[in-house]
């Protein structure tokens, strides 16, 4: 169903053209849009109107036409004035809302098969015979990127990204749930991903602009065939979930470079509880004081080089031998030998992922 606000924008610019005024109502006289405050006094009028069997009419000094959704009444539009030339400009006006009311529904069809083919609720044969009906290649390269900002619940942030896409038919974007905004992007023109790391800037950039704020972007890979859509976007949700937990600095985020997190990210608590058990026995790396933990941090960053660490740190070489040696004391792991630091590597985020579905649970 095409929007009253659609439809008074639609009437605003037929008046600005043709100087007259219209007034939209549904069937039972109601009005949806006007530009004249007088004619929202002829509800009975288009009651009637929209009972009988003519398409036109002259009632009491307005023009009243029927518009039809696919031989469905859905509106009646009214035009101020007599004569040929209000007749021929209502005919315009009433014939220009008729392909509105084709244009949207064929969007909202859209908008609809891309949920459906989105949450996997399509058969395999459903999906090429929709696609075809609604004109939508099948066998050209797509990404899905998922879209979340602190305003999710705001709708505007869904109409905001359509106005950033513009007339553009080959990208969709949709929403399935009140937190998020969903793009599936078409490629077809060989994008690669650089090319997909520049929209979603691009993207960032313009909801900045408009006021939205706590941005983040996560994309899954690129899929070339309709029917994988799906998997680009549970791809996207998983980049977005365990971008928050192991990437928290970044705003946009590709599945690709998830690396060991999106394993973590599918343990069960229980399990890593264990294994953070085994490691540390009683203790918890949060139980770290400041200093070891930037000293670990930076150790990582540093490919465990114990010289460019203890330069970047602005310490003594032996002082940071003497805060790993202690380490190694309290944890029986020593992160200069290689396996030691993947294990120590993987604890801390394990840890990490903890403390987020913790907190997501309050």
């Amino acid at each position: 169903m095409i929007s009253n606000q659609i439809l008074q924008n639609t009437i605003e610019g037929l008046k600005s053209i043709a100087r007259v005024d219209f007034c939209v109502m549904d069937t039972d006289g109601k009005e949806a849009a006007s530009t004249s405050d007088e004619m929202s006094q002829c509800g009975v009028e288009a009651s009637e109107f929209a009972k009988s069997p003519a398409d036109s009419q002259e009632i009491q000094g307005h023009q009243y036409f029927k518009i039809f959704d696919e031989q469905q009444l859905e509106y009646v539009l009214i035009a101020a004035g007599i004569g040929e030339d209000v007749y021929m400009v209502g005919k315009m006006a009433a014939f220009q809302i008729q392909n509105l009311l084709v244009a949207y529904k064929e969007r909202f069809d859209k908008d609809n098969f891309i949920k459906n083919l989105l949450l996997d609720n399509l058969l395999l044969i459903d999906i090429y015979s929709r696609a075809k009906k609604l004109h939508i290649q099948t066998d050209v390269k797509r990404v899905v990127m998922i879209i979340e900002t602190d305003n999710g619940k705001d709708s505007n942030v869904l109409e905001t990204m359509r106005t950033f896409f513009g007339s553009n038919n080959k990208d969709f974007i949709t929403a399935v749930d009140e937190n998020n905004v969903i793009v599936v992007k078409d490629l077809s023109e060989g994008d690669n991903q650089k090319e997909i790391e520049k929209a979603a800037k691009g993207m960032e950039a313009f909801l900045l602009k408009e006021g939205m704020g706590g941005i983040h972007i996560a994309y899954g890979t690129v899929v070339k065939e309709i029917k994988e859509v799906s998997r680009s976007y549970k791809e996207a949700k998983m980049a977005m979930d365990v971008g928050k937990i192991f990437f928290d600095e970044r705003n946009i985020i590709a599945y690709s470079e998830l690396g060991i997190g999106r394993l973590i990210y599918q343990l069960p608590i229980p399990l890593c509880k264990m294994f953070i058990k085994e490691i540390f026995g009683g203790k918890s790396p949060d139980e770290f004081d400041e200093e070891t933990l930037t000293t670990i941090n930076k150790f990582f960053e540093n490919s465990l080089n114990v010289s460019e660490t203890s330069r970047q740190l602005f310490i003594h070489r032996n002082t940071l031998v003497y805060r790993l040696d202690k380490l190694q004391k309290s944890t029986r792991l020593d992160i200069r030998v290689f396996e030691d630091a993947i294990t120590f590597r993987i604890a801390l985020m394990v840890v990490k992922y903890m403390n987020y579905m913790e907190n997501m649970e309050y």
